[in-house]
């Protein structure tokens, strides 16, 4: 069984006998924790397998992976889930402003409000990320039939008359 099938049935059965609010409380902790570090020697790349790095912060192989997963894509390179393994070094290349976005998109609030962040972006560049983040988050329809304009279903009709009605 993958390294990734046992985190998500973990994942299943952690919430099953513990609740899901017990889960986040667990998993966010470690997260952060992890997420700290990372930030905080953002200057380097981190190489290190999921057990050195749940062997360094005390937690299971499984929670790890659960970052893994969470974390890649926000890697320059990406990793195939499902084929990494516990002892496999993994390069946490991160592409920041990717990160703090994909921060933002999860509405995970505890980690791109974390301190580390202002030694990588300024106030201003990590607002103009929110917005480009919410701006993303508007659909916008280009294609607007007025009031006079044919029908779109081919009646030829006006719109107002037809299906504007």
């Amino acid at each position: 069984m993958s390294l990734y099938k046992q985190w998500t049935d973990m994942v299943v059965e952690y919430v099953k006998t513990k609740g899901e609010a017990a889960f986040w409380d667990e998993y966010s902790d470690i997260e952060t924790k992890i997420y700290v570090n990372l930030l905080a020697n953002h200057g380097e790349v981190k190489k290190a397998s999921i057990k050195s790095l749940a062997d360094e912060f005390g937690v299971t192989i499984e929670f790890v992976m659960g970052f893994v997963d969470g974390i890649n894509d926000s890697l320059k390179t990406s990793y195939d889930l499902e084929k990494v393994e516990a002892d496999q070094e993994l390069a946490f290349d991160i592409d920041f402003e990717k990160l703090y976005f994909n921060m933002l998109d999860a509405k995970a609030e505890y980690l791109y409000e974390l301190p580390q962040w202002e030694a990588i972006f300024s106030q201003e560049k990590r607002k103009e990320i929110a917005t480009r983040y919410r701006e993303s988050k508007i659909v916008r329809n280009e294609n607007k039939v007025g009031r006079n304009d044919p029908c779109t279903c081919g009646s030829g009709k006006k719109y107002k008359k037809c299906c504007g009605k």
